[in-house]
């Protein structure tokens, strides 16, 4: 292996490594925020500093401010007029699409006709669940809607699924225990949850096109798997915390003017939404039609409610910094990558993705030589270790920021959110390891 990195990745990799442990840093600097007078600018910045969502954007900024002052902002070419360096460059060297379509989709999907016709679904395949009310509800919500990420992208099946579970589970007298690993949970289905098709989570998206998976080779290799684990977490889970899931379901209070949305208004935001996914690599269409959707919410407002912005530019900013901060650690990832076997590699990706993307991970994995076994263990293990952290996977932070006040004032603990992960990560990883794929004798 050969690490020589440039003095610009090295201070990447640097404010990288520092981005990661401020992001276990969050709850001091929200603390430190409560000593100073409300309002005041002191207090503001260390809420801000505290702001999970905020931290990647803030040391990318510091690294774009780096770039800028050793390499300029701009270096023009005299003939040509073009940008040919400097930060502006390099910014435009990345691309961004991702962070634009997370930050749409999940304003989409967070609105109150798109929630009430997944209530109206999970409901009804709850009722057929044998179990009491409030667990079938809760085990059908924490299947059918990261299953639901293979067809309406990971992003959308994470901010759905998450308002669901803030407005049944985590706003009553749910135990801290029962919250983290629940949210444990949710990050881990979704991220594997993505896998029955080609075109849904992110680390398969970055892959799929250059090694020719399509979705018979995603149900078959990685589904199927996928779906078991999904169902044996979720129910053991529930079991575990019976006594908190036991009884009827408690109806969400709806507010005195609250206005269930008609069926063709759900059929307009199914629309907007089907057209995003089908524009997803095409950012200058799906803003556009964004765009247009703010302006059919603002015709409908009285059956809305307040549109996350605020909650989807902060997802949008976070992971707008993980791939300015990210391009710069292929450095030491790659050779890694090209040269671990095929188990080693499972379990290395499962622990990488933890610190990076995997998306991130499994882009770099595609800019090396691998058999065919090593794809399957670098993907496998990527997708398997998506919940660890709420920078392993691109949908998690959509789910941070929407269950992160129901923690209390300090929000959601990075070490319990790992704790109550890892369960759930060890069963993707037995399944995703263990079982064949199907019609094949070996993955």
């Amino acid at each position: 292996m050969s690490f020589n990195p440039t003095d610009t990745q090295l201070v990447g990799t640097i404010l990288f490594a520092i981005a990661i442990i401020h992001t276990f840093l969050v709850s001091k600097f929200q603390h430190l925020a409560h000593k100073y007078p409300v309002g005041s600018i002191k207090e503001n910045l260390f809420h801000f500093l505290g702001e999970v969502e905020a931290v990647f954007g803030i040391w990318a900024g510091l690294f774009i401010c780096y770039l800028g002052a050793t390499q300029g902002l701009m270096v023009v070419d005299e003939s040509t007029h073009k940008v040919i360096g400097g930060a502006v460059k390099y910014l435009e060297s990345l691309n961004y699409t991702e962070p634009a379509f997370v930050f749409v989709i999940m304003c989409i999907a967070g609105t109150r006709p798109v929630i009430v016709f997944a209530e109206k679904i999970i409901t009804i395949i709850a009722k057929v669940v044998p179990l009491p009310g409030k667990m079938a509800f809760y085990i059908t919500s924490l299947v059918i809607g990261p299953i639901l990420g293979s067809f309406i992208t990971e992003p959308a099946a994470m901010t759905v699924t998450a308002m669901i579970l803030l407005d049944y589970f985590f706003s009553g007298e749910m135990s801290k225990k029962f919250k983290y690993i629940t949210i444990g949970l949710l990050f881990v289905n979704v991220s594997i949850g993505g896998t029955l098709t080609h075109f849904a989570a992110p680390p398969v998206l970055m892959v799929a096109s250059k090694w020719h998976w399509d979705m018979t080779h995603m149900f078959t290799a990685f589904g199927y798997k996928s779906v078991i684990a999904i169902l044996v977490s979720t129910l053991t889970v529930a079991f575990m915390f019976k006594s908190e899931l036991t009884g009827k379901l408690e109806i969400k209070q709806k507010h005195e003017n609250w206005l269930e949305p008609t069926w063709w208004m759900i059929a307009v935001h199914c629309l907007f939404m089907l057209m995003v996914v089908i524009t997803a690599h095409h950012m200058v269409f799906f803003l556009g039609l964004f765009l247009f959707f703010l302006g059919f919410a603002a015709i409908t407002t009285e059956y809305q409610d307040e549109l996350k912005l605020k909650e989807s530019l902060l997802v949008g900013f976070f992971l707008g910094g993980l791939v300015t901060l990210g391009a710069q650690q292929a450095w030491w990832l790659q050779p890694i990558l090209g040269k671990l076997p095929d188990l080693p590699l499972f379990f290395g990706a499962t622990a990488l993705t933890a610190i990076t993307d995997n998306a991130a991970l499994t882009y770099l994995g595609s800019l090396v030589e691998l058999t065919d076994t090593a794809k399957y263990s670098l993907v496998a293990g990527a997708v398997a270790g998506g919940g660890l952290t709420v920078i392993a996977n691109a949908p998690n932070p959509a789910g941070f920021g929407i269950l992160k006040d129901s923690f209390g004032e300090d929000g959601i603990n990075p070490l319990y959110l790992l704790a109550g992960a890892i369960g759930p990560t060890l069963v993707a990883m037995f399944f995703l390891e263990i079982l064949p794929t199907l019609g094949a004798a070996t993955h």
